[in-house]
């Protein structure tokens, strides 16, 4: 597994290394061993998996509060999202500020997001899976987010004919109240 760190610190890409044959390939997704010895979180204890249906969907701004924090490993298993990370870390130097990557049922590509960001994505193909690795078991009570078009962070999405987002995504008050 090769880890890139990001412009936010503790944020990284993983990218898989394929062990190929005439079959096809074998790779690892997660290495706990790996990550620790890195400094991340590498003990998940719980994993998901959502569904979209149609390109544009869009989930996010989400994490979960204290003391419920998690870091995630996020990974696209078929279709392609324009996968987002932001930071709400108060002590760190990229507070506030977010970036992207496209991650594909093709590229193979990982996000690791560390406890204090905030983790959403918008679905660029119909029929687009995403698996969630989660570091905290999920708390309906401290289940929380920020707007994904709330103005203190001005994230940039693509552009599309129809967005699909959940009243609740939709409805998060503005950062400055959070």
């Amino acid at each position: 597994m090769k880890f890139t760190e990001t412009k936010i610190p503790g944020v990284y890409v993983v990218e898989i290394e394929r062990l190929e044959d005439v079959r096809g390939f074998f790779a690892r997704t997660w290495d706990e061993k790996e990550a620790t010895e890195r400094g991340l979180e590498g003990r998940m204890v719980q994993c998901s998996t959502g569904f979209n249906r149609e390109a544009g969907t869009l989930r996010g701004m989400h994490f979960q509060t204290s003391p419920h924090t998690e870091a995630k490993v996020v990974r696209c298993t078929r279709g392609a999202i324009y996968d987002v990370v932001l930071d709400l870390r108060p002590d760190s130097p990229m507070y506030t500020k977010w970036i992207t990557y496209e991650l594909t049922g093709d590229n193979h590509r990982e996000m690791y997001i560390p406890k204090g960001c905030a983790h959403g994505y918008q679905t660029l193909s119909d029929s687009t899976e995403v698996l969630y690795m989660m570091s905290e078991y999920f708390h309906p009570d401290a289940s929380s987010g920020v707007r994904y078009d709330d103005p203190a962070f001005n994230i940039g999405w693509p552009e599309t004919a129809t967005r699909v987002i959940s009243e609740r995504d939709r409805n998060w008050p503005d950062w400055k109240t959070v």
